[in-house]
């Protein structure tokens, strides 16, 4: 008796649904027998494969590092002449050859945290995997974790060195095409990836900068440059003009006196 493959509400099959969830888990125990935390850790092997970001030797910042799967992938590709420090809002289990700090990087104690530790040296690379509370309300969700981005790109692009290379993820949605526009000026290439680890089912894509330009850098921020970008694409910054004045051919007639 064959299994009927009927639609859901939102036309996925049952198959879909048995595709997808065999993958997952297909990934999860490569995780586990690989050592890894988490399956995410193969969605940074599959960008260093194609892209080559991390080199031996290099100083990397992990922006979003918990649990701490792409921690340990940039340990291994920076070996030990390398240096990692990751930062996330949860506590990491630690990882060894890395520096794992908690705190939110938008914020200035953490921000002096993270420069404390680099001691003064220049970032090779950034990886990012970093991700707000999600709430379920896509719209909410996903225009936060824009801004979210363009925060760490503004806070860790005066870190990163000359030809250095940023990889963050993103969720398609509204403002993807700006924050792409406003972060082009600072690299030679910037262009987008989904990587075979993600999920079919995910918007999720990575953000993928090669070549940091530094003196191409314009005098706004890219989270001011994002959001001059999203609000003339939802019509934010148009001012309606009034009607225009109009001729009449009304006029007020008095009435005859007797």
């Amino acid at each position: 008796m064959r299994a009927r493959s009927s639609p859901n509400q939102e036309g996925v099959t049952l198959a879909d649904h048995w595709i997808e969830n065999h993958k997952r888990d297909s990934w999860r125990r490569q995780a586990k027998a690989s050592g890894y935390r988490a399956r995410s850790a193969f969605k940074l092997k599959q960008i260093q494969e194609r892209f080559g970001l991390v080199r031996e030797g290099d100083l990397v910042l992990d922006v979003g590092c918990h649990p701490g799967g792409w921690a340990q992938v940039a340990v291994e590709l920076v070996g030990s002449e390398g240096h990692v420090v990751g930062v996330d809002l949860l506590p990491c289990q630690p990882v060894e050859g890395a520096v794992l700090l908690t705190g939110d990087i938008t914020e200035s104690i953490t921000q002096d945290r993270i420069l404390a530790e680099l001691g003064g040296e220049r970032l090779n690379v950034i990886i990012s995997d970093i991700s707000p509370d999600i709430t379920g309300k896509w719209d909410m969700d996903q225009s936060v974790a824009m801004t979210l981005v363009a925060d760490v790109f503004d806070f860790s692009l005066p870190l990163l060195k000359k030809g250095g290379c940023f990889t963050t993820k993103l969720f398609q949605g509204i403002g993807v095409e700006e924050l792409i526009e406003a972060v082009r000026p600072h690299f030679s290439t910037v262009r987008r990836f989904s990587p075979d680890a993600s999920r079919n089912s995910s918007s999720e894509v990575y953000l993928i900068c090669r070549n940091h330009t530094p003196w191409k850098a314009p005098n706004q921020s890219v989270r001011e440059r994002y959001e001059i970008g999203v609000n003339r694409l939802v019509g934010g910054d148009e001012i309606e003009e009034g009607p225009e004045p109009m001729a009449s051919t009304f006029s007020v007639r008095r009435k005859k006196s007797d």
